[in-house]
């Protein structure tokens, strides 16, 4: 015999479906004094003590490329790219490798932080858009933090 569903039942599945599918789990890094995040769905994985082999003629944003097992990557510094000074190298420096949309990259972060999870209805507009082309929204912590969210189509296009 068929389970049958009453009416209410099946809202109910719906509605916890929809609020399931506007999570995102998210990757928390730090660069200077922001603390940003992107979905772990583009993160390949994290490199320390990477060296970086330097290129002519490109923006300054881009420090250069790496070789990881065979494939060349772009290394942007995503301080510069936001207009702010070069990150300076520490010990938790490292590298998020990036798959874009098919493009692959890496952005140098001062430090990763956790992953998380974020209601991305919980996600505000940054204010003054115009003038920041590389974050495209903000959430408040419970703890009064500021999480900023990267626009990942803005970073693919800033490589070239």
């Amino acid at each position: 015999m068929a389970e049958q569903t009453t009416p209410n039942e099946e809202i109910f599945d719906a509605t916890e479906q929809d609020e399931i599918s506007t999570v995102e789990r998210c990757l928390t890094f730090q660069s200077g004094d922001l603390i940003l995040y992107i979905s772990t769905r583009h993160v390949i994985e994290i490199l320390n003590n990477y060296s970086i082999t330097n290129l002519p003629l490109v923006p300054p944003y881009i420090k250069g490329i790496i070789n990881l097992r065979g494939q060349v990557l772009p290394v942007v510094d995503i301080q510069m790219r936001m207009g702010k000074c070069e990150a300076e190298c520490g010990t938790e420096t490292c590298i998020i490798v990036l798959d874009i949309d098919s493009v692959s990259l890496g952005i140098i972060v001062d430090s990763v932080r956790q992953v998380i999870d974020i209601d991305l209805n919980n996600v505000q507009p940054i204010p003054l858009k115009r003038q920041q082309k590389l974050l495209d929204g903000m959430v408040t912590m419970e703890d009064g933090s500021v999480f900023m969210s990267v626009d990942c189509q803005a970073l693919i296009k800033a490589q070239y």
